[in-house]
């Protein structure tokens, strides 16, 4: 029995279009690795990582963390010198350094995991060598400054439990911003962000009190654990009891070479959908940053652009924006860079067809080479649920039972909230405009300052 479990595998890598893996496989490599290596061994270009499986997580909660490592330690080492190969750099190199993500990936969606860990490998020798790389060392140093952030926030547990609470390093910045009287991140100077680099690492040491950790195996090692420990996080617990999932499933560990939408205007992050999530239409679209890495599309800190012409047409409508102005200012990647974008519409295509299903995608483009990060079934409306069911049905890329197996009935409720009438909205007054939160009508008094809201009992 030992000699099984020291045998076992517990490490699968993918990348260069071979998978140890395949998406029959999410109980045991999660959502994300099971899609990764699917996707590499369809001929998706996936940066090359490994996933360490779920029963890893199991054995750390009943093992504990030395233990764990111990049985693990040769794969990991083995599959980082398999990315080494495939991307030539070296972890841990001081002039071509191998940085990598790591992410949770559960086999289903579930929050409150660990969130992403970018740029792991970076310390004060590798930034440099990072820089003379790339030519770019305004970009070496916001990914270091990024990375110190993430991991101190992720990893060291310096983020905010509650909205309330000050993110140390967003005051850090805060402070910079008003000293230098600017206003965004991109603003930053070269020896700015060095600034930050130096005032995040203090912080660091004054909350934990150790130093931020320099080694890039100590950094990984740190990640994967944060990554088990997470599991058991209270969101986490809350979550799995809300949907009768199991503790003993556990969450795989996905670390993935590095690849950076940041490295300047031939470079940019996204986000995709192959229909439409809110409606159910079939039409590609999606949003996207120049220059950009892949949180900055969620965070709220830019606007991000529509993929498609036609999704920034309707964008431009609805936020009174002239054709002209769309163009020069805002224009798709569609238009923008015309070649990335028919390559991304084919991916996407390939991935729908081969999942039979929306596919919710994440993409980066580094210097010009497009790079698929991950591909998952996407969530829904119960609107667009009822109606992607039925076109695939009708396009023949499902049989009838399983459209009908797609029909979530705790989703159908939804059908029967209240909505706007598109005649009154077409008559109505507008007095803002911002992006949507919710499918549904709400009424109520506004609340426009960032604190928690309290009931009034008086409906507007």
């Amino acid at each position: 029995m030992e000699i099984l479990e020291k045998t076992k595998a517990r490490v699968f890598k993918f990348g260069d279009k071979t998978a140890d893996g395949n998406s029959t496989m999410k109980n045991l490599l999660g959502g994300k690795g099971a899609n990764l290596a699917e996707m590499s061994s369809i001929g998706i270009p996936v940066p090359p990582g490994f996933t360490i499986t779920t029963e890893v997580c199991t054995e750390f909660n009943l093992l504990g963390k030395d233990a764990v490592v111990e049985l693990i330690k040769d794969e990991v080492e083995a599959s980082i010198a398999n990315i080494e190969s495939l991307m030539g750099t070296t972890f841990g190199d001081k002039e071509n350094p191998l940085l990598v993500s790591v992410r949770s990936g559960a086999r289903v969606s579930m929050p409150g995991m660990m969130d992403t860990v970018l740029n792991l490998g970076l310390n004060d020798d590798a930034v440099i060598g990072l820089a003379n790389k790339t030519g770019n060392e305004r970009f070496a140093w916001d990914s270091y400054r990024r990375f110190i952030q993430m991991y101190g926030g992720v990893v060291l547990g310096m983020k905010p439990e509650a909205k309330e609470d000050i993110d140390p390093f967003e005051e850090i910045m805060e402070h910079l911003k008003y000293k230098r009287r600017i206003t965004l991140d991109t603003e930053f100077t070269i020896q700015d962000l060095k600034d930050l680099v130096y005032d995040f690492k203090d912080a660091v040491k004054k909350r934990t009190g150790h130093d931020f950790p320099t080694n890039p195996w100590d950094q990984l090692w740190g990640a994967v654990i944060a990554v088990f420990n997470s599991w058991n996080g209270d969101r986490a617990m809350y979550y799995r009891k809300m949907h009768g999932y199991p503790a003993n499933w556990g969450t795989a560990v996905n670390v993935q070479a590095m690849v950076y939408g940041n490295m300047g205007k031939n470079s940019g992050t996204g986000v995709c959908f192959t229909r439409d999530a809110g409606t159910g239409e079939d039409v590609f679209n999606g949003e996207y940053l120049i220059n950009a890495q892949g949180e900055d599309v969620v965070a709220g800190v830019r606007t991000p652009q529509q993929i498609t012409k036609l999704g920034s047409q309707r964008w431009a409508e609805l936020a009174k924006i002239e054709e002209q102005d769309r163009i020069e200012n805002y224009p798709s990647l569609e238009e923008l860079m015309p070649s990335i974008y028919k390559e991304l519409n084919g991916y996407q295509e390939k991935l729908e067809n081969h999942y039979k299903d929306m596919q919710d995608m994440e993409f980066t483009i580094q210097d010009g080479k497009l790079w698929i990060l991950q591909t998952r079934n996407g969530k829904r409306t119960g609107a667009a649920m009822v109606k992607i069911a039925m076109d695939m049905f009708k396009q023949g890329l499902i049989t009838e039972k399983e459209a009908v197996l797609r029909i979530e009935p705790s989703k159908l409720d939804e059908l029967l909230h209240p909505v706007f009438d598109a005649k009154a909205l077409k008559e109505a007054h507008v007095i803002a405009q911002g992006l949507p939160a919710s499918q549904v009508l709400q009424q109520g008094k506004s609340c426009f300052l960032q604190m928690k809201p309290t009931n009034t009992n008086t409906p507007s």
